[in-house]
């Protein structure tokens, strides 16, 4: 839901950055990059249990990740290898936070449990996606896009960094909301395919 409607509210603010990394003669598939290994800088922090910087590192990596599309529109670069680069590292990305987070809860049963189901539903729900797509039908919607599940999994592990005891109730929801969402898409996809 924030990928659809989060693009355009956010240009007045992300359009200037990209603007600026085009002076600095960036290519889009270099920011798409860049943010990827920042991402797994965070994912790294995130497993040696430094929770506050490792969000915060993971969000910067986000952050240039949703650099890379305007940057590419405003170079007049955008291409379908470009979105396949893109679409790669987003989930390279989603893997290094989860990965850590399941490295740095590997002595909690339950904790690690929940981080296997988060990691299957993170790739699960753009897999639906791309799978409908291939068949022509629409993949898009449900309640745990990308966005959200990066807002909410980064902003639980920081949270928890600070002490709050929200790192398990985050995964909870998260697990649930992401199931959520695959089974949307999949009832979405086979209306489409009738």
């Amino acid at each position: 839901m924030l990928d659809l409607r989060g693009r355009s509210r956010l240009a007045p603010i992300l359009d200037p950055i990209a603007a600026a990394l085009g002076k600095m003669r960036l290519t889009p598939t270099s920011v798409t990059v860049l943010g990827l290994l920042v991402t797994i800088g965070g994912g790294v922090l995130i497993a040696s249990g430094h929770y506050v910087a490792g969000a915060s590192v993971a969000a910067g990596g986000s952050l240039l990740d949703a650099l890379d599309g305007p940057l590419a529109r405003m170079q007049g670069t955008a291409s379908v290898k470009g979105a396949f680069i893109d679409t790669m590292s987003d989930r390279f990305g989603e893997i290094a936070v989860l990965s850590g987070l399941a490295f740095s809860l590997r002595g909690d049963e339950t904790g690690l449990m929940l981080c296997v189901f988060a990691l299957a539903g993170s790739l699960l729900v753009p897999y639906v996606r791309s799978k409908a797509e291939s068949w022509g039908a629409e993949g898009r919607g449900g309640w745990m896009g990308r966005a959200e599940r990066v807002v909410l999994s980064l902003l639980g592990i920081g949270l928890a960094g600070f002490g709050l005891p929200v790192l398990l109730p985050m995964l909870w929801i998260f697990v649930t909301l992401t199931g959520i969402t695959v089974l949307q898409r999949i009832r979405n996809t086979w209306r489409q395919l009738d």
